[in-house]
């Protein structure tokens, strides 16, 4: 056993983070009180994650938060066997934490390999900024919108709810499972969040995004000192992230979404597996094995199709690296996609079920003839049978991208470097599936088209921006500086991006098909020299000028950053179909926990996401279309509500409440017989009678 003073030692992160969360909950709930609560809250969520990846001699945020995130997983698990509530899966998550720091006392932690000094300070560094970045992220949290509800909804049952199982916590009773959402993996990581927070969940979900934020930025950084073993160049890797993330789009872009599953996914998790798979490669050790294990597994349960996604660069990359190098960590490779994918697929088998009940997945001609026209801006079609992705939408994030595509075939002269591979290897990958009308109709029959035209996301661009300043810099430090400012002014002044569904397609398409073509090229041309080579010592590599390429890199993306802080508001500032606070109050109140509501889709959806009730029916695009919830049966019912208001379609759903605007058929219910049990100026709403 150690000595005392250093089990104190150990005893000073956890209480510290205690004694944070007890003070918090003496401070308001809403303001820089709020604030404080939630990263409280926050930290002692991932506090045993912590204490379990250093048992296995990981320190990386990284580790922690990949830990943090499974043993929820494992406690939401648990939970819905026993049908309990969310209290088990809080008392499985700290227990696990007591046990880990009762096991580091011991002294049997396993030793890791901590970064050096320098990138230990850059990390600290790239998390204070990320906290001052998180408070302006707290500034730009417009009005909910979109799939909001959604997520929301879910937070409030996993958080409210006792006999808690898979398929209570959607939006209908005794309906089917999202087969993206599935298990509710991050809803429930939240949902603690909110419990030890003392908040509602809704302060959860407007804010909880700006305390993510450094963790977001620290794991960028941890995935480019993976892939590059060069602080400066993991700093440009940030840069970049930043730039085509947060400031091309403008009003925080997809960090104000951090909270989401999606967004938590590609900003957070896509960054560790990426981190982990590298680490691997370069030693493979079982801690690190089992924490990529477990990034893939959580992944496939936080949002599936990314999983997927993430796989297909990943598994370029080792080939490419195997191609470019004459089997260079091709063994360790390969170990590293079967630990990978295990767990993935493995996933997917559980989730198979569900998928063969969604409508999307393989539709037939007229739903595909449907599904094409819906998303006609992104595609370019020449039948029902050849279609693929539209080149434009590749780049659409404007300037960063466009030049990270350009950049991509000058890593044939670093085709010696890890990140090279991953960058040709994974570019040439994505875009072929992504571009060739052969592949693409079968890509998306597989994963449906909503989800098939976001795979181009998961092209490297930060690392070939960074990679190839590096690059250029090399040969001249005067034009990697002058020419990435006076390119990033150009390109933001010409290309500033293409946001939104039915953006128009605005940015060049010539890059794409350079980045492509020019990948491949750069492919055989690197594999020709590695075989010519075979057998030589490899040649010493010039010293990486990360430092230049930081610089670099800061200024092409300053334009973009101007850009994004000129437009540094809320996005979406009034919901029009918002619920009152008297309403919002009246449901969470004097409604009782798992009533069904019968009301517009507009109001049926936003009510399930503030109060843990159940709606009859929700707008289709914000639901599961899958056999089970008989979607169009719902909103058919709906419709002839409202064509001819009566009790009876209330009463065929088993609905306890109905809820109507002051526009709706309020006289003609009243003329039932039925009396308001609550009224405003927006809404009535009536306890409906059993049949």
């Amino acid at each position: 056993m150690p000595a005392l003073p250093a089990a104190v030692w150990r005893l000073i992160v956890p209480a510290a983070v205690v004694a944070l969360l007890g003070f918090s909950r003496l401070l308001p709930h809403t303001g820089f009180g709020l604030w404080v609560r939630l990263a409280a809250a926050t930290l002692v969520v991932l506090l045993p994650g912590m204490l379990v990846a250093r048992c296995l001699g990981q320190r990386s945020a990284a580790a922690t938060l990949v830990a943090s995130v499974t043993l929820v997983g494992a406690g939401l698990a648990l939970t819905a066997a026993l049908g309990a509530s969310l209290n088990v899966t809080l008392a499985f998550v700290l227990a696990a934490g007591v046990v880990a720091f009762a096991w580091s006392l011991t002294g049997r932690e396993l030793e890791g390999v901590p970064p050096p000094g320098a990138a230990r300070f850059a990390r600290g560094v790239v998390a204070l900024a990320g906290v001052g970045l998180g408070a302006g992220i707290w500034f730009v949290q417009g009005a909910f919108t979109g799939d909001v509800f959604f997520h929301l909804g879910r937070i409030r049952k996993l958080e409210t709810l006792h006999s808690l199982s898979l398929h209570n916590v959607g939006e209908f009773r005794h309906a089917g499972l999202h087969p993206g959402y599935a298990f509710p993996l991050w809803h429930a990581w939240l949902a603690l969040v909110a419990r030890l927070a003392g908040v509602s969940p809704t302060s959860v979900a407007a804010h909880e995004a700006s305390i993510i934020v450094p963790i977001a930025l620290v794991l960028v950084f941890e995935m480019g000192w993976a892939i590059f073993r060069s602080v400066g160049l993991a700093v440009a890797v940030v840069f970049a992230q930043l730039a085509f993330k947060v400031f091309a789009p403008g009003h925080g872009g997809v960090y104000r979404f951090l909270w989401e599953p999606g967004s938590f996914a590609t900003q957070l998790l896509v960054p560790a597996a990426i981190a982990f798979f590298f680490y691997f490669v370069r030693k493979p050790t079982w801690p690190t094995g089992a924490m990529l294990a477990a990034t893939s597994g959580s992944l496939a349960l936080v949002h599936p199709t990314y999983a997927l996604f993430v796989a297909i660069p990943l598994g370029a990359f080792v080939l490419a690296r195997a191609l470019l190098t004459w089997g260079r960590d091709f063994r360790s490779g390969v170990l590293a996609f079967a630990v990978f994918g295990l767990p993935m697929t493995l996933a997917f088998l559980w989730l198979e079920p569900v998928v063969q009940e969604t409508i999307p997945v393989s539709p037939g001609p007229a739903q595909l003839a449907h599904n094409l026209h819906h998303y006609r801006s992104d595609l370019v079609v020449h039948s029902l049978a050849r279609y693929s992705l539209a080149p434009a939408r590749i780049d659409r994030n404007g300037a960063v991208t466009i030049v990270a595509l350009l950049m991509v075939p000058l890593a044939l002269l670093a085709r010696r470097r890890r990140w090279a591979a991953f960058v040709l290897g994974g570019t040439v990958a994505v875009l072929a599936v992504e571009l060739w009308p052969l592949v693409f109709p079968h890509f998306s029959n597989l994963v449906s088209l909503s989800q098939s035209r976001r795979l181009s996301g998961f092209i490297p661009f930060s690392v070939a921006l960074a990679g190839g300043a590096a690059i250029v810099a090399r040969f001249s430090r005067t034009l990697a500086l002058v020419g990435g400012l006076a390119g990033g002014i150009w390109l933001q002044v010409a290309f500033a991006g293409d946001f939104g569904l039915r953006a128009p397609r605005t940015e060049p398409a010539i890059v794409v098909w350079i980045a492509l073509y020019g990948g491949i090229a750069a492919l055989v041309a690197g594999a020709l020299l590695a075989w010519r080579r075979y057998g030589q010592a490899p040649a010493p590599g010039s010293r990486a000028r990360g430092g230049t390429a930081a610089l670099a890199v800061l200024f092409l993306v300053l334009p973009v950053a101007v850009h994004g802080f000129s437009n540094w508001s809320p996005e979406v500032k009034h919901d029009r179909d918002a619920l009152t606070p008297g309403l919002i109050r009246f449901l969470q109140r004097d409604v009782a926990p798992r009533s069904v509501l019968f009301s517009d889709l507009a109001t049926s959806y936003r009510a399930t996401a503030f109060a843990p009730v159940y709606v009859v029916a929700v707008p289709p695009t914000h639901a599961a279309n899958t056999r089970p919830n008989e979607l169009a049966k719902r909103r058919r019912a709906v419709l002839r509500f409202f064509t001819q208001p009566s009790l009876e379609e209330p009463q065929a759903w088993d609905a306890q409440w109905l809820v109507l605007t002051r526009s709706g058929p309020v006289r003609t219910i009243e003329r039932d017989g039925l009396e308001p049990r609550y009224e405003d100026n927006r809404f009535v709403v009536f306890r409906v009678p059993a049949a």
